[in-house]
């Protein structure tokens, strides 16, 4: 299977040993950062840097002229990765004889929501995301699909990954994260994301419920997780919590949204890119589920793009619903970070039950990340 790697440019740019290292593992594409959320990141052979803190959401290349006088617009990136600094690492990655794909990152963006709060999803509490933008909104609608534009067609790239392109809600490591205090399940995570926004209020309007109404639900519903007893079940709890009624009109008002995100911000992508271009989103296919892999229904989101890219690290189950419906590229996500429970010494067979379960291509998360140990043994899998 053809293998990819996930990069940053700042694990690239100023080491002239990174690509050829890269390309000794055996991969034949990197998975190149172009647009990117907040994060503190190890390079652990930079000649010049072990820590890399990259402090707002930003684009890594220079932006063209379609942000002019437009009130959300992406930010440049600070000294961590200055100027065109995906295009630096881009050339010096295709230089090595990798093909290279950008790698951006959608609705996850702390910049945009500390700049701009109303673009925030906001909590049945009142209490608001700002990593989190909501997609229902029309201007935050535009700016993520001109950004998906912008970022994921950058000179000399065969294709895009597309990331947290869908609801994002409460699950995030926002900066030193302190909710894991009470085990709020599936059904907890579902309902603390639900947004309240004015659109999102409208929303569940046009589905027939009163969005005060609606809040107080959620806030009933989510007492007994606050005193420790969530069960797991999944949209069942939900519906047990909310009402199966309640649930079933916000599921409709969310995945309207999202499909029709996912919908604009691909074609967006594919009228702005040459023929052959391929378009990969991270995908979760439990169509509820929040966060970097959105939450999709398989069968729509491979009508829509050319294929998805699937965290299979917790076990490659997540691959059957997208695979039974035989189309379309599907990547096998693997962390081969030993340090962030990743698995790198059983890759291989990792991947040979991926195969079986229909994945066509890998993903390895990350080359920039990985100790030396770690990425001898990804090339001696590979």
């Amino acid at each position: 299977m053809k293998a990819s790697a996930f990069v940053y440019p700042w694990d690239v740019n100023g080491d002239p040993e990174a690509a050829g290292r890269i390309a000794a593992l055996g991969v034949r594409q990197v998975t190149l950062a172009a647009a990117y959320h907040s994060t503190r990141a190890l390079t652990p052979r930079h000649p010049r840097h072990r820590i890399v803190t990259a402090e707002h959401a930003a684009v890594l290349y220079p932006t063209d002229d379609r942000w002019r006088d437009r009130e959300l617009r992406p930010r440049a990136a600070g000294d961590w990765a200055p100027g065109d600094a995906y295009g630096e690492a881009a050339q010096a990655l295709a230089d090595a004889g990798l093909e290279v794909h950008t790698w951006v990152v959608l609705a996850h963006n702390s910049r945009l929501g500390a700049d701009h709060p109303h673009t925030s999803v906001v909590n049945a509490y009142g209490d608001r995301y700002p990593w989190a933008p909501c997609i229902a909104q029309p201007a935050t609608r535009a700016y993520l699909t001109d950004l998906a534009a912008e970022a994921a067609v950058r000179p000399g790239a065969h294709g895009t990954e597309l990331e947290s392109l869908g609801w994002y809600g409460l699950a995030h490591l926002h900066a030193h994260d302190k909710t894991a205090g009470v085990a709020l399940g599936e059904a907890g995570q579902y309902l603390m994301s639900l947004c309240f926004c004015p659109h999102c209020r409208a929303g569940y309007g046009e589905q027939g419920l009163d969005a005060d109404e609606l809040a107080a639900a959620v806030r009933a519903a989510l007492e007994p997780l606050w005193r420790g007893t969530a069960s797991d079940e999944g949209w069942a709890d939900v519906e047990k919590l909310l009402g199966e009624d309640n649930a079933a009109a916000t599921r409709a008002w969310r995945d309207t949204v999202a499909r029709t995100l996912q919908e604009a911000a691909v074609g967006a992508v594919r009228a702005a890119a040459p023929h052959g271009f391929q378009v990969l989103l991270h995908a979760d296919p439990v169509a509820y589920h929040c966060g970097a892999n959105a939450g999709v229904d398989p069968g729509h989101i491979l009508s829509v793009a050319d294929g998805v890219v699937v965290p299979c690290t917790g076990g490659p189950g997540p691959l059957t619903p997208f695979a039974d419906q035989g189309r379309g590229v599907l990547a096998a996500n693997f962390t081969v970070v030993s340090g962030m429970g990743g698995s790198p010494a059983t890759l291989a067979a990792d991947a040979a039950r991926a195969r079986d379960l229909g994945a066509t291509e890998l993903r390895l998360y990350h080359a920039g990340l990985a100790s030396d140990a770690d990425l001898e043994l990804v090339r001696a899998a590979l």
